[in-house]
């Protein structure tokens, strides 16, 4: 089974989430494209713990040449290749090394503790800034560092139209 291929996205309110490399990892997992495979991308270049859970919509595509990305923000760490039922709540607008890169932010729709976060509005702005600032420090130590801007965050609506426009850019690129 091909976990970006054979897998549905979800539709608008409540989306389909593959999980790559769980909170308070220190290894970027990703989905492997020629096998669908979850797979050992690399150790972070710096210290710091991915802070959220992370992972993309299966068949869905992104102007960077790969899924959508999802922070997905759990109260328990998630493993990789777990599909999780997720409620988009905010899209996180940034570029990396100039290329299109933005995030759709969302949380468990299986998990009550969240039932009150609906919207960016719902959430802490100290953690946006967390997120802001993981983002653009997670590469500065790379052999040669990428330039990566966080632009701002949009509410759940433009998230929702983001999921729509990454089915579309699937369909378009893969035919289907």
């Amino acid at each position: 089974m091909n976990l970006w291929h054979d897998i549905e996205p979800g539709v608008r309110d409540e989306i389909n989430v593959i999980i790559e490399t769980p909170r308070g990892s220190h290894n970027k997992y990703e989905i492997d494209k020629e096998t669908g495979l979850i797979k050992l991308d690399r150790a972070n270049y710096g210290s710091a713990p991915y802070p959220f859970d992370y992972g993309f919509v299966p068949k869905t595509y992104w102007e960077d040449g790969d899924a959508l990305d999802v922070i997905l923000l759990s109260t328990f760490p998630v493993h990789p290749g777990i599909l999780v039922a997720a409620r988009p709540i905010a899209l996180m607008e940034m570029t990396d090394d100039g290329d299109p890169d933005s995030k759709i932010i969302a949380v468990p729709a299986k998990d009550r503790r969240w039932d009150d976060v609906q919207d960016v509005t719902d959430l802490r702005k100290h953690n946006l800034t967390e997120y802001k600032h993981f983002f653009e420090t997670l590469k500065q130590l790379k052999a040669t560092p990428a330039v990566v801007t966080v632009h701002g965050f949009k509410g759940a609506n433009e998230a929702k139209d983001a999921f729509d426009h990454g089915i579309e850019l699937y369909k378009k690129e893969f035919n289907k």
